[in-house]
């Protein structure tokens, strides 16, 4: 296993309302120095969930992104407030964005967004035994929920409004695990 590098500096460089970026300088094993930039996470992390009506139904969701300036179908997903678990969170934002609650959720893996030069994470859960419960959110417009079958899961992600890499990821493990479960 590598050495660590030693981190001989840090400094804020920039910040705004949503991200604050910091500027490394590190000293590694073998002497080279180098410096890095990464985005830092504000908090104590985010939930992506998979809602699963039955076996072979997701539900997915059509939203607005700033980054690409149109919208796209992804997995719900949003941040966890400070003292909650991932399930907590995971329950909420599900009854803020789909309408849904959860009588059975399943955490599968804390994934990291870039972790080359953020430290941004999220956790990846499913959720089972839906029931209806709506809870008031913080999006700008109601989000489109779209049921769709898991079980075609390669035509799912091939389609030209499925471009999250998290939501790719997540497709892919749920897919997996429900298998297993079967």
């Amino acid at each position: 296993m590598p050495v660590k590098p030693d981190v001989t500096q840090r400094t804020t460089v920039a910040q705004s309302r949503l991200f604050r970026a910091e500027e490394l300088h590190l000293t590694f094993s073998n002497g080279e120095e180098r410096v890095y930039e990464k985005l830092c996470s504000g908090g104590p992390g985010a939930v992506l969930m998979v809602p699963m009506v039955d076996d072979h139904t997701v539900l997915m969701v059509r939203e607005y992104a700033g980054g690409l300036e149109d919208y796209h179908l992804s997995l719900p997903k949003g941040a966890m407030d400070r003292g909650e678990t991932p399930e907590q969170a995971a329950n909420r934002e599900l009854k803020e964005e789909v309408g849904y609650g959860a009588d059975n959720i399943h955490w599968l893996k804390k994934i990291h967004l870039s972790p080359s030069y953020m430290e941004h994470k999220i956790n990846v859960l499913i959720m089972r035994d839906l029931y209806a419960q709506k809870l008031p959110g913080d999006e700008p417009e109601p989000l489109e929920v779209v049921p769709c079958n898991i079980d075609d899961l390669m035509d799912l992600v091939m389609r030209d409004d499925v471009i999250e890499g998290r939501t790719i990821a997540a497709l892919f493990m749920a897919k997996a695990w429900l298998e297993q479960q079967r």
